[in-house]
């Protein structure tokens, strides 16, 4: 790995490691759904610009039936619960929760009439990654928050049926405008929503806050995806996907160092589980890397995944 890709690859992990630190503090002033407007607004608007220079969306509202239901499993109601979900949990538990995400990608994989062969390593990679979040929930969330654990549990199926939605029907169009349109409806989606339950602030956020929304929007999700190109350019769409198993640690530093979370032995263990099992259950013998494409981003399940989490 080159210098310029191990800057990238940093970059990266952090912009995918702290979003759930940010949602925390942007929280301690703004209702869930208001922080969804906000995160999303903004990132529409760094990102539209870019993408009609580019001409990518007429190309990408063409196919909008798709477009919307990617929009609502992917942004619209994984990102509504997984603010909602830390109200009640800590910040790393989220991070670590959600990355299971590519255990409940096989299953969704074969709902969706298109199953890989599962080995038997890709089993025990299924077991571990369920007795991980079996240690999560039982051991370190101890039960007191299942409705939190619930919710995140949306985020995952979301954040797991997105990529194959984008996969079957929309591989072919350009990340970017995907991205930054879904963005611009999801906005939209949550104006009238923040009116109807009451959620806009009575007074300006503080600067955390402030700062955390403008953060999320700016870093976390429209330079996110800039940076992942760049990164898919230095070093090829498959090994990029192993900044997969790399956002959880940096959601549970950030959470320690920022939040004064707790970190106990039960933490560990399911983070090493789960991790363990979404490597396990995603292994497969190394191939060429394919060159980058319009659409290639790096997921927990294949490359099409546009996602900014």
């Amino acid at each position: 790995m080159t210098r310029r890709a191990l800057v990238l690859f940093i970059a990266l992990a952090i912009s995918w490691g702290i979003p759930y630190l940010l949602i925390k503090v942007a929280l301690e002033e703004l209702d869930p759904a208001m922080v969804v407007l906000g995160r999303s607004a903004l990132g529409a608007l760094a990102l539209l610009p870019l993408a009609f220079y580019r001409k990518q969306v007429a190309r990408v509202l063409r196919r909008w039936r798709p477009l919307l239901v990617y929009t609502v499993v992917e942004i619209v109601l994984p990102w509504y619960f997984l603010s909602s979900a830390e109200t009640r949990l800590p910040s790393s538990t989220a991070g670590l929760l959600i990355a299971a995400v590519p255990l409940v990608g096989v299953g969704v994989a074969f709902v969706m009439g298109r199953p890989e062969r599962v080995t038997g390593w890709n089993w025990v990679g299924i077991l571990l990654g369920m007795l991980g979040v079996a240690a999560l929930v039982g051991l370190d969330v101890a039960g007191s928050d299942l409705l939190g654990v619930a919710e995140i549990g949306v985020v995952v199926v979301g954040y797991a049926v997105g990529p194959a939605i984008l996969s079957r029907w929309m591989s072919d169009l350009p990340g970017i405008g995907v991205v930054a349109v879904s963005l611009a409806i999801t906005a939209i989606v949550y104006v009238p929503f923040v009116s109807f339950t009451g959620g806009w602030p009575t007074e300006w956020p503080s600067l955390a806050v402030s700062g955390s929304i403008v953060t999320l929007a700016l870093v976390c999700s429209a330079g996110a995806f800039l940076i992942m190109f760049a990164l898919i350019a230095e070093i090829g769409p498959v090994r990029t996907t192993t900044i997969t198993y790399v956002n959880p640690a940096v959601a549970i530093a950030a959470g320690a160092l920022v939040l004064d979370e707790r970190i106990t032995v039960w933490t560990i263990v399911g983070f090493v589980l789960v991790l363990a099992g979404s490597f396990v259950v995603t292994w497969r013998r190394a191939p060429v890397d394919a060159p980058p494409g319009p659409s290639s981003v790096p997921a927990t399940v294949p490359e099409d995944d546009t996602s900014l989490r």
